[in-house]
């Protein structure tokens, strides 16, 4: 599989989770959402705004990439605030956050779908939070972007298993088209 189509798979399967995790975590309160579990972003609430957060950071860099510099659909993200902090709520709200992932989670399904196999293989310069310069491949960029987002979801839904809430399928083989 190329990676062009690994990364549009990727990005399906980011909806598809960002969906299902929403709905079930749609049913606690505000005040289940916000308390301290313990996780790296404290609770919940934070753990997804960290989510937004860093998705935000990176498609900004991304709208660096050749390919992506006249990108229109990538105004949107420049039209949200350059996060200064990973742990900043940008969301308090549940319900404002939730249409906040919506467009991001349409964005990346967008914008991984208008790139070219070749795309994948260019070497992207950027600067971390700390201004700190780095060059890297973009199809690694985009892998860890997944990536990261993947974690921190597990973390959520293992909260959410010992708090009796069954989130169900996880897998990405939920996904994966019969052939």
């Amino acid at each position: 599989m190329s990676l062009k189509r690994n990364f549009e798979l990727m990005s399906q399967y980011n909806q598809w989770y960002n969906q299902t995790l929403y709905s079930t975590i749609s049913k606690l309160s505000n005040e289940e959402l916000s308390q301290d579990r313990g996780l790296f972003f404290n609770s919940i609430l934070g753990t997804l705004n960290h989510l937004l957060v860093v998705d935000i950071i990176w498609l900004k860099r991304f709208s660096h990439h050749p390919s992506l510099q006249d990108f229109d659909n990538l105004d949107y993200v420049h039209s949200l605030p350059q996060p200064m902090r990973l742990d900043i709520i940008l969301y308090s709200q549940f319900s404002q956050l939730k249409s906040v992932r919506e467009k991001m989670d349409l964005l990346i399904i967008d914008c991984f779908s208008f790139l070219s196999e070749e795309d994948y293989d260019i070497i992207l310069a950027y600067k971390n939070t700390k201004r700190q310069p780095f060059r890297k491949r973009f199809g690694l960029l985009v892998h860890n972007l997944f990536n990261h987002q993947i974690h921190h979801r597990g973390q959520i839904t293992a909260i959410l298993s010992q708090e009796g809430i069954d989130f169900g399928v996880t897998d990405l083989l939920a996904i994966i088209p019969d052939e």
